[in-house]
């Protein structure tokens, strides 16, 4: 297989993951697929098997000592980008399947974060990390508020439980 089939056969691999977690989170089968750590094998896989096929001596010492104007040559690469993609694709799903556990988990919005996180891994991972600690505070006065409009149950006394005769 060229190696483009093989960088566009990556990007449709992730894409029905994406597409469960967003459109379809709390279905059953939504939550068995996203349990499973079989993507993450393939994209690993996938990645390995990239990264050998693009691994020379001049990479090897750029990835050893990284200097910014050796990562642009090597990414100028075709098979370097393609491997750099693959890496991109696997963690920005582990992300997204993190997100979304953390979203099924604690009732947390995530359906933002996961389209950030789709198209700009960090962006997304930020989104919820700021969109649980914004829910945090908002439960956090709930609470309060129900704490102040709570009527109180009629609290027993010693009294309470002695019959006068």
């Amino acid at each position: 297989m060229s190696l483009s089939a093989l960088f566009d056969a990556a990007n449709l691999f992730v894409l029905p993951f994406w597409a469960l977690m967003i459109l379809l989170p709390n279905w059953q089968a939504t939550r068995k697929v996203m349990a499973s750590f079989l993507p993450f094998v393939a994209l690993a896989a996938l990645y390995l098997y990239l990264f050998i096929n693009s691994l020379d001596p001049e990479s090897a010492e750029a990835f050893a000592n990284p200097q910014l104007a050796d990562l642009a040559r090597l990414f100028a690469d075709e098979r370097v980008t393609a491997t750099g993609w693959v890496h991109f694709l696997a963690m920005d799903l582990f992300v997204g399947r993190w997100i979304y556990w953390q979203g099924q988990q604690t009732g947390i919005w995530t359906v933002h974060s996961l389209v950030f996180c789709l198209f700009a891994g960090p962006l997304g991972l930020l989104s919820h990390i700021v969109t649980g600690w914004i829910t945090q505070a908002l439960r956090g006065r709930s609470a309060e508020l129900e704490d102040l409009t709570h009527q109180p149950a009629e609290q027993s006394t010693p009294e309470a439980g002695v019959s006068e005769r």
